[in-house]
């Protein structure tokens, strides 16, 4: 049936009057307010829900730790500068080696620049410098060439106490207390990737990616750099 209403005057009035009715009736005003509300917050959600969420800032003990290894790595490198600035090998049984140990020990010395921003950089509350992803492979490459190198010294100290390689003898206090340190620092990278990881939700492959540069980056350092040196005449041939 068509609307007798439609078209005319007295049809629009009575469509006016019958919403004005309905307006007045008090369940109506609470099913339309909450009509609002409802699709009010269905929209605020649906923009939170596309917005990327602002990563988490670093917690107390992370930042303590970012720090401490930030000064690990300073003052170790301080070590390799004061070897330089003492000439430490320019007598002894390594006279001969003593310009190819300074070079060395200047790359040494830049790693250990490099490692300490990135600690610092990896703590920061806001990403600066470096995209997120880049950051997350060096401080996840750091964590594996740091762990690699503790772990091996280790091996080599349980193949010296078992006369495997070398003797009981060669172990000394300093040395064990250097083996310590390197493990120390590893696993506070090792946190500090973790963490990391987590705040900014980095996927597997950047941790794939950092943990096998680290057997690059200390193949380039112990192997790579000597038999250059070597190949220029900087030092001996081994």
């Amino acid at each position: 049936m068509s609307d007798p209403y439609v078209g005319t005057k007295r049809g629009r009035r009575s469509r006016v009057r019958s919403l004005i009715h309905v307006a007045d009736l008090p369940f109506e005003r609470e099913d339309l307010a909450a009509g609002l509300l409802l699709t009010t917050g269905m929209t605020a959600a649906a923009y939170a829900t596309d917005r990327p969420e602002a990563p988490a800032r670093p917690g107390i003990g992370i930042t303590a730790t970012g720090r401490l290894m930030a000064l690990c790595c300073i003052g170790f490198a301080v070590v390799n500068i004061v070897f330089e600035l003492t000439d430490r090998f320019a007598d002894g049984p390594y006279a001969e080696y003593s310009t190819g140990i300074a070079v060395m020990n200047w790359l040494v010395v830049g790693l250990k620049a490099v490692g300490a921003a990135v600690a610092l950089l990896s703590v920061a509350s806001r990403p600066r410098f470096l995209p997120p992803v880049f950051l997350g492979v060096l401080v996840w490459g750091a964590f594996a060439m740091l762990a690699v190198y503790a772990l091996g010294s280790v091996v080599q100290a349980i193949g010296m106490a078992s006369g495997l390689a070398g003797s009981a003898d060669q172990i000394d206090l300093a040395g064990v207390a250097y083996v310590l340190f390197f493990l120390l620092v590893a696993a506070g990278f090792g946190v500090l990737a973790i963490s990391y990881s987590r705040r900014f939700r980095l996927r597997k492959g950047v941790v794939v990616l950092g943990a096998l540069g680290a057997p690059v980056a200390l193949g380039v350092i112990l192997l790579a750099a000597p038999m250059l040196l070597a190949a220029l005449g900087v030092m001996p041939a081994p």
